[in-house]
């Protein structure tokens, strides 16, 4: 096929083209509207949906309409009701809409490219569902693509419509398991244009990271780790405690041939003293990941309801909905209450939920923001005594380690602490974690925990971190003044964007509406060897114009912000300041 078709997001000259064809389709082919002098018809969603056009060199070829959820309106809303289609208010649901291509090319695979690449725009964009309403006549057609009815039928014109849903994930995962090779070829063939991946992660979990991919992931080009910034994962800007880096060098021969002590019980013994704890309400594991797998492993089955932080840390909702396949919802955290959670509703939706389990990061990642212990205990203390608690306190350190709820998860039965050493101890190397649980859960979890749960030199280096709190302490509080003066930096780069601290050791700037992409942003900084992450598939909350940047040393922080400064030089020509939101969207109001 050659690599003859291009997909991109429209331009504004494209919507003339638009609206020409939509009128020769729609009104002069199939009669859903009526034909009209000026040969031309418009979208009473221009200016709040989104196009992707395929063309051919400067030939257009067709293009398919998309319409977020944060536009507050849909399509369907003309033909039914939010109580008829409850659906429609799903916050997380993205309508696909006017797929059209030009007659001469409905042959080729410009229909299908079109279909996907809608796809993974919704995904890209944190989008859960779709609806569409599909040609009664074509249903087979749809059916087959992994769409299934909605039970309405709505008419148009001459035309009728099945209203049709799916779930993104699964339609991503079909399309990837069963067209794989289809794929394949389609990408050799395609220039790709859009501003996410042509293909989703292999493991199905948006995770950053992609800056070790430029380092290098086979350990030939380590050396390009000092260009690379990596503000895209939160491990931490300072080396470990000066006693950390000596046990690793320690005569690291015998560290790297010598198996580790089987249960981890020095490092258990430690954690204990170290955090008031006993010994039997400990497990450990290779990292937060490692325990969070195993615990959710054994207490879950696809009957199970759970519900999740949204935005919250994407280990989660992989771990449940993917691999265990859970019953998922989500506890939505709002832009407009600086993303805090709001303990009265939170404990109405946990008292109405008949939930196994609820998952809160404290502080969360990735809004930063922090749940004082004592609202937390408060919202716990009066849910059903069915529901599980799983408390994440891989950044508490940044609060304060008083506000922990391990001395509670050490004796009440429905409460699980879990602690990463890697972030706050500058351990995300050697990958090392505990859980605090109350005896008897904890020793069951032991039971299916593989002997030497973690690597000697882990071991080594989380003992010695644990032995030196001053050290890490000053650290921590550097980091706070370090995130308030990036902060300040940014801001100072551009107006129209919003920096928002938290807490953490990290900070998210949003752009604005109508302005690049948080993808285009993370793009062009990349260009300078600095990775910042776009928060986009985490959640349909940030819109598609969030970016995370993890706290680094001054000297970082300032290629940073160069590296930001030069993104928005070249992105100008997108700034809401130059160009309206209607012409981004390549539509009119």
């Amino acid at each position: 096929m050659g690599r003859h078709l291009h997909l991109r997001a429209a331009t504004p000259e494209d919507l003339d083209w638009i609206h020409e064809l939509r009128h020769r389709v729609y009104a002069r082919e199939l009669g859903q509207h009526a034909p009209n002098a000026a040969g031309r018809l418009s979208d009473g969603l221009d200016g709040d949906n989104v196009y992707l056009v395929a063309a051919h060199g400067t030939h257009r070829v067709g293009f398919v309409s998309l319409t977020p959820p944060w536009a507050g309106r849909y399509g369907l809303d003309k033909y039914l009701t939010r109580d008829a289609l409850p659906l429609l208010a799903d916050p997380d649901l993205f309508e696909v809409r006017i797929l059209t291509v030009e007659p001469r090319w409905r042959s080729t695979a410009a229909a299908p490219l079109l279909m996907y690449a809608a796809l993974r725009w919704i995904a890209s964009r944190g989008g859960r569902r779709v609806v569409a309403m599909g040609r009664s006549d074509l249903l087979a057609m749809y059916v087959a693509a992994g769409l299934r009815p909605a039970g309405h039928t709505v008419r148009s014109g001459a035309l009728t419509f099945e209203v049709l849903t799916g779930d993104v994930t699964e339609l991503t995962l079909d399309v990837m398991e069963r067209h794989r090779a289809t794929l394949e070829r389609l990408r050799a063939a395609v220039d790709w244009r859009l501003d996410m991946p042509f293909a989703p992660r292999a493991d199905g979990c948006e995770h950053g990271g992609a800056s070790f991919t430029a380092i290098g992931p086979d350990f030939r080009t380590l050396q390009r780790r000092h260009r690379i910034v990596a503000a895209d994962v939160l491990d931490a800007w300072f080396p470990p405690a000066p006693d950390v880096r000596a046990a690793l060098t320690d005569d690291p021969g015998w560290a790297a041939r010598t198996s580790p002590p089987t249960g981890a019980e020095g490092l258990v013994a430690e954690i204990a003293a170290v955090r008031g704890l006993p010994q039997e309400a400990l497990c450990v594991g290779a990292g937060s990941s490692d325990l969070i797998f195993r615990a959710f492993g054994q207490w879950l089955t696809p009957e199970s309801r759970v519900l999740l932080m949204d935005p919250g840390y994407g280990e989660y909702a992989h771990v449940t909905e993917r691999v265990i396949g859970c019953r998922v919802d989500r506890f939505r955290l709002r832009r407009e209450d600086g993303w805090r959670i709001d303990t009265e509703r939170l404990a109405a939706t946990v008292a109405a939920g008949r939930y196994d389990l609820v998952v809160v990061v404290n502080p969360n990642n990735p809004t930063g923001r922090h749940l004082p212990a004592a609202d937390l205990c408060a919202v716990i203390a009066a849910a059903p005594e069915r529901t599980r608690w799983w408390i994440d306190e891989a950044y508490l350190g940044y609060v304060d380690p008083a506000e922990s709820l391990a001395g509670l998860a050490a004796t009440a039965p429905r409460v699980v602490v879990c602690s990463s050493l890697s972030k706050m101890y500058a351990l995300s190397g050697m990958r090392a974690a505990y859980l605090v649980a109350e005896p008897v859960t904890a020793a069951r979890l032991r039971t299916w925990t593989p002997p030497w749960p973690v690597s000697l030199p882990a071991q080594l280096a989380a003992v010695a971190a644990l032995r030196d709190p001053a050290y890490y302490a000053d650290r921590w509080r550097h980091t706070h003044l370090l995130r308030a003066q990036l902060a300040s930096d940014l801001r100072e780069l551009e107006a129209t964007w919003t920096v928002e601290e938290g807490v953490a050791n990290f900070l998210n700037v949003t752009l604005p509406a109508g302005g690049p992409s948080a993808a285009q942003l993370v793009a062009e900084c990349r260009r300078h060897d600095v990775h910042l992450r776009d928060l986009s598939p985490l959640s349909a909350r940030y819109e598609g114009r969030t970016v995370r940047i993890a706290v680094k040393g001054s000297a970082e922080n300032a290629r940073i912000v160069t590296a930001c400064q030069a993104a928005l030089d070249e992105l100008q020509p997108l700034w809401p300041r130059v160009a309206s939101p209607a012409a981004l969207t390549g539509s009119t109001r």
